[in-house]
Order: C-alpha cells, then structure tokens, then sequence
C-alpha cells in the first residue's frame, strides 16, 4: 500500500542485508488510500462509513435492512439511504446491528421510511457525492443537507450542513424491517427520553443476537427549538420521552443552517451510565475537524503495519483496503469504566489495561484473520486472546462460537475459538490457556452440557467415531471440523496438564478418516449403520434433497478440510501423485452447482471456492505433495480473479476480514494452512518489496526483485542472504525480523521443495 523510498545496503556477495538495511523516510513514502467502497457491492457485505481500528462504534449510512445484499446495512447503487446508524457489521453473511438511526432532512416530518426506489412518500433520500475514507465519510443528501460523520472508539460524531431555513433531525430506534404476523417481535422494549440537555435511550433486540441490549446517550451543539416522541404505531408521544417496541423522535431546528448541526452520540451494551461515560469521556469539545484527525492519526498508524511497492495502483489498492478491512473487528465491546456484558448475560468487570471485543466470525477468522495479527499486532491478538478465554470461562456454552454483543449466536459449526487460542500458544503469545480448559472440556465430553446447532453430533462423533447422515444435517463437514478443533484443543489441554485428556483429544481427531471414502477419494456422508449413502456426487451438498450434508460447500471442497493431516489425506488418497491429481481434479471439474447451494459457494475455479472459507488453504496443499509450482500458479491467478479494486471486489462476504486477510498474506507470500502450527507454507509474492511492522521496532522485508504478472513463479529464496530451499517458513522465524528474499521466474522451477525433507512441517 505504499511505495518506499529504500536506501539499500548491499553485503560483498550483493545480496540484501536484514531488514534494518532500510530506513523508512515518513516524509518520501507516498501511502496508497484505501478504498472503503470496495466490497460495498457484489457480495462483499462491507460498509463505507466511519470507524476507529477495532472500534465499538461504526457510524455508517443504511441504504436498508431486510435484504442479504445488506447484511451490513449498505449496498453500492441503492437508489436511496434512510439516514445514518451507529453500528454495523463488516462482512458477514447474516445481518443484525445498525442501531439508533439519525435521519438529517427538511421539509414534512415523515415518520415511515418507505420503498427504497422512493415510489411512495418517506423519509428515504436520493444521495450523491459520497465520501469515504478511514474513519471519515461525507454524503450529500436530496433534502440540501450535507452530512459529515466520524469517530472516537465509542462515540460517533456528525456534523450537518443544512440549507437556510428550517430543517429537523428524526431518531429512529425502529427502522429494522417489522415482522410479520404471528413473528415475535424484533425490539421488544425500549425507551426514549430528553431531560433538557441530553437525549437518552436503549432497545432490545431479537434479530440474530438474540435479545441483546443497546444503550445511548446523544448530546447536540445547539438546543432545538421543538421535540415531539412517536411511540408504537407512530403514535404523538409528548416532547418529554416514551416507552414502547417501535419508538422515534424528531428534534426541530427552526433555522436548521444558520451554523452546522453537530451531534455527538456514545453508545453502550452495557446500560445508560455507560452511554454517558463512554460519551463524556471520549466526546469533550464540539471541533469536528479535531475528532476527524484523530482518527484519521490512528487510522495511519494501523495502516502503516505493512507497506509495499511494485505491483499495479490496482494491486496497490486492494492490499491497502484489505489491510483496513482486516483492522475493523473484532469489535470494541467494553465500556471506559471496563465494564461489558459477558457471554452469561451478565456484567463484568475488567482489570486495568484490559478490553472486551465482540463480533468473532471465527469459523471464518481462525484461518487467516487470526494468524494476520499474531504477525502485525501481537498485542492486539494478545488482548483477543484474553478476551476468548474470559468468553469460554463465562459461556454456558463453552468456547465461543460467533459471540455478538454479549450474546453466543452459535452461528456456524465447530467451535474454532480453540483453534485461535491454540494457535497463540504455539505462537508464544502469553495468556492462561489453562483458565479456558474446564470450559473446554465440558463442551467436548460433556453430553449434558447444553448446546446449540454448532455442536450436534459431538456425542455420535465421540462414540461412533463419525456423525450419521441420516440422522443430523451437514454430518460430514462437522466430522472435519471437529476433528480440527480436537487437534486444537489437545493443545490447551497439553496447558492444563490434562495428559488423559490430550491424548484421547490426538486420537479422536483421526475422525476425519471416518468420512473419507478411499474407493472415491472423496469425503462422504455415512448412514447410521455405517454405509455410505447414496446416491453420491462430488457437487451434491447432500444426498437427498431433505439432508443437507456439507456445511456451505461439497465434497469437492470438504475433502480437502483436513488442515491438521495433510499427509494422512495424501496416504489415503494414495501417495503424492494421486493428491496432486485429485487437486488438479478440483480446480478444473465442472463448475456446475446444484439447485440450492447456498450462495456463499461462489469464485468458483472449478470446484474450488474462493468466496467462501473452507477453500482457503487448498492452493497451498501442493506443496506438501512437492509441487510447490502449482501452489505459486494457482495463488497468483486467485489474488488477480477474486480480488479488484472496484465495489464488487470481493468474491464473497468478506466476513469480518477473513477474505481480506487471504489476500494480505497471499500478497507477501505465504500462508498458515494449518495456523495451530505456528507455520506458513511459502506462496507467490505480489509486490516487488514489502515491510511488515512487527512491533518492537523489528521488521520483515520481502524481497522480489522484478517481479510482475509475468513472473508467477519462484526460482529460489533465501532467508537473512542464506538459501532456503523449504517451502515453508516458520512464526517463530519470521517474528524475529529478516528478509525474505524471492527470486522469482516465468517458468517453474520444478525441484524447488520437491524433496520431501523440504516439504511443510516435515520433520527432517
């Protein structure tokens, strides 16, 4: 994302010297901007508007509410927006969020958004000139009002340029899409209330997060002249505050331009104290341009963690908005006193120098995500760490699973907090694994624990050995995830110095074996009485239309979902020749899907998935076969199909930057197929030189001296001027700063890391 001005040191051989050969110069270096609207279309499910790295706030238009397209609450081309809300979620395939809605406007006071093509009378407006850059955004709405909106961690900032002449401000604590008849309602309570000075408010919400609370306390730089409560069915409420399920209210300014409109507004999930404190804290004076440079400062900081040249504008650009999607979440979730909700519903208290995070998408953040941190932000992944053992301590549940303010939404299957932390362990990152074990451990073996969908099966797994496909959905994908998380979780037990339990957690993770069907070659679904069931193929998402029988893929791809065992899945597949060609198979079978796969299947290279998370690592499994030319190939034609600087960017839900952190890692030229051990098999790098700050002043420099499109493959590497013929490369290594330098080719070498001792993780 930045092209370096470098005063190269050269040793007597010529070849480059440590990374402390360059000296960064912050006044040449010419950073590239990220784009905040790439993802925003397609099905990227970003969003434009303002945040801090890892902010509890997210102030960002809605264009709707209901539609997946708007997951996020926005989607690029929407002919209209209904105002602008204060939390949002990034990437992800569900919707839920976007509380407290501000809706700047003149004219009529409309209480009811209407259609977003603006067919009938609302409070909807067309927009133009929109503005977006890290922690900033601007948008000039139809009504004549200019909106400007930015951050602090906890508290969103707007500024509001009206026309001469009267205009009004409508808070709307209801605009998520009313249910239906007979449907439980999506808010159940809230309240509004103006003490003279200072709007307050709260709701609680049953959309994903099931009855999770928000808390607000709002401030404006000038007194209104008028303010009327709407409660339930937008009845006159009084100007003094209401209660009820769908509440707004709207604040008159008589002449709403004779200076600019600021509101300052803190949140909390905490209760209306917090709101306050987070605000007063954090929201002290009224200079917006003030706010908009510290996060701006912040913003600079984070995105300065890597910094690269060579490449296109285009590569340079989607790098700089990857790295920015990557820093959103997990997201701030503990308010300024250190208190926040626990997985159990209740308040805690943190000690000093702690932070509570929400918004883990871990089914998809353990395998790039997670590991991108380790690398750029060790004390960041440390404080998740933290986090996701007091969440398993706290968690009727367990290991968290997708925890969303306060509450565990079981979203997905497995439980791949384990493997975050596992992964950390091994990485040296210090915390008390220890503390997370006996939460562990009752979710694994304990049958009477209570769980949700995320862990059906674990008894038939534990005891059969596999999980009936005639008896739970997607049985095969939950063997495979399991398996990885048992892999995972013999690690903390290893902490806990529960050996018993260790051991037993190394053999059932051979479970995958359990599935795999060594006549086909596939991962496949078992019938109760251990039959494979039929019939069978490889595109199927199940073998009936009633079961469905992979997670958000299918055979082709859950085959290869073994991260932990590669070299046991290329025994059963037959050796080395037989793997290679069954991955040359899955990138160019028929790209044909059933009717009714889900829509995360997408970016498809034959069977292979780019947009969505169980195919991430696969390009990189022909290194461990000793064709790591093909891995170097296939890496370089993904980062240039499945990624560009545009709207539609993103193949598929970036799902809290787990795509964006594949492109970040591919792009410097390795990747953690297996995260938990602590390796990154070697890739194809984009840029011709990249710097990663690894904090503690230490750096590591990527080498590839001409290298472009043209040069796809790697001839040789060397690490600190000696050559390194493996292809991979350990945390360990890395962490400690270096250059990695490629030399890179048109033509494959094909010998490079074709020995089997230079194979990933081989012990020799």
């Amino acid at each position: 994302m930045t092209r370096l001005t470098r005063r190269a040191l050269l040793a007597s051989s010529g070849a480059l010297t440590l990374a402390g050969a360059f000296r960064l110069d912050a006044a040449t270096v010419a950073a590239t901007p990220p784009d905040l609207f790439v993802g925003t279309g397609g099905d990227g499910h970003t969003f434009p508007g303002a945040s801090m790295p890892f902010g509890m706030v997210q102030l960002s238009p809605d264009t709707d509410t209901a539609r997946w397209d708007t997951c996020s609450g926005y989607h690029h081309g929407d002919a209209s927006l209904l105002g602008f809300s204060h939390s949002h979620l990034s990437g992800t395939g569900i919707g839920d969020m976007l509380d407290l809605l501000v809706v700047p406007t003149r004219g009529p006071v409309r209480l009811q958004p209407g259609p977003i093509d603006l067919s009938e009378p609302g409070y909807r407006q067309r927009y133009s000139g929109e503005r977006a850059e890290p922690g900033y955004y601007a948008v000039m709405l139809e009504s004549g009002v200019r909106a400007e909106l930015t951050v602090t961690p906890r508290t969103g900032i707007h500024r509001y340029h009206f026309p001469a002449g009267p205009g009004h401000v409508l808070i709307d604590l209801s605009h998520l899409v009313m249910e239906g008849p007979g449907e439980a309602p999506l808010i159940d309570e809230a309240a509004l209330r103006w003490d003279g000075m200072m709007l307050t408010g709260t709701r609680r919400v049953f959309r994903w997060a099931k009855g999770r609370r928000i808390f607000f306390a709002m401030q404006l730089s000038r007194q209104p002249d008028g303010i009327d409560f709407f409660g339930d069915e937008d009845a006159p409420a009084g100007s003094t505050g209401v209660t009820g399920k769908r509440l707004k209210a709207v604040l008159h300014f008589d002449d709403a331009g004779r200076v600019p409109l600021l509101i300052r507004c803190g949140i909390s999930a905490v209760d209306q104290h917090g709101a306050i404190a987070n605000l007063k804290a954090e929201a002290r004076h009224w200079n917006f341009d003030r706010y908009r440079a510290a996060a701006k400062k912040a913003w600079d900081a984070e995105l300065g963690h890597i910094q690269v040249e060579g490449g296109t504008a285009e590569q340079r650009t989607i790098l700089s908005s990857a790295l920015y999607h990557a820093s959103l979440g997990p997201t701030l979730f503990s308010d300024v006193d250190g208190h926040y909700v626990g997985l159990d519903r209740q308040v805690h208290q943190l000690a000093d120098g702690e932070q509570a995070y929400s918004a883990y998408s871990l089914w998809d953040t353990y395998r790039a995500f997670h590991p991108l941190q380790t690398l750029i932000r060790p004390k960041q992944a440390a404080a998740f760490t933290s986090d996701l053992i007091r969440q398993t301590q706290q968690s009727p549940f367990g290991p968290p699973v997708w925890p969303l303010q306060g509450v565990e939404t079981g979203c997905m299957i497995g439980w791949h907090s384990v493997a975050v932390l596992a992964e950390a362990r091994a990485k040296g990152i210090p915390a008390d694994y220890a503390a997370a074990w006996p939460g562990i451990e009752k979710r694994l073996f304990d049958w009477s624990t209570p769980h949700l969908d995320n862990s059906l099966g674990i008894r038939e797994y534990d005891e059969m050995g596999f999980i009936p496909a005639d008896r739970i959905f997607e049985s095969v994908s939950r063997v495979l995830e399991y398996s990885y998380d048992d892999y995972a979780a013999a690690h903390i037990a290893d902490a806990a110095g529960a050996g018993e339990r260790a051991a037993r957690l190394r053999q059932r993770c051979g479970n995958w074996r359990n599935v795999f069907d060594t006549e086909t070659g596939f991962a496949r679904p078992r019938l109760a009485d251990g039959r494979w069931a039929e019939p069978f193929a490889p595109n199927g998402i199940g073998h009936s239309k009633k079961w469905r029988d992979f997670t958000e893929s299918n055979s082709w791809q859950a085959t290869f979902l073994n991260q932990h065992d590669v070299y046991g899945l290329i025994a059963a597949m037959g050796g080395d020749a037989a793997f290679e060609a069954k991955l040359d198979g899955l990138f160019t079978a028929d790209s044909t899907l059933p009717e009714g796969a889900p829509p995360d299947i997408s970016g498809l290279v034959g069977q292979y998935a780019h947009g969505n998370e169980p195919s991430h690592h696969v390009a990189y499994l022909y290194a461990y076969c000793g064709a790591a030319w093909k891995t170097q190939a296939m890496v370089r034609r993904l980062m240039a199909q499945m990624y560009k600087a545009a709207p539609d960017g993103i193949i598929g839900n970036d799902d809290c930057g787990q795509m964006s952190a594949w492109f970040i890692l591919s792009a410097l030229g390795f990747y953690p197929v297996d995260p938990v051990s602590a390796t990154y098999v070697l890739g194809s790098p984009l840029f011709e030189r990249a710097i990663v700050r690894l904090g503690e002043g230490r750096k590591l420099v990527i080498e590839a001296p001409g290298n472009s499109a043209a040069t796809p493959y790697v001839r040789a590497v060397s690490w600190n001027g000696q050559p390194w013929t493996k292809s991979w490369i350990g945390h360990a290594d890395l962490v400690r700063g270096g250059t990695l330098r490629f030399e890179m080719s048109d033509t494959p070498n094909k010998s490079f890391a074709a020995r089997v001792e230079d194979r990933p993780g081989h012990p020799a």
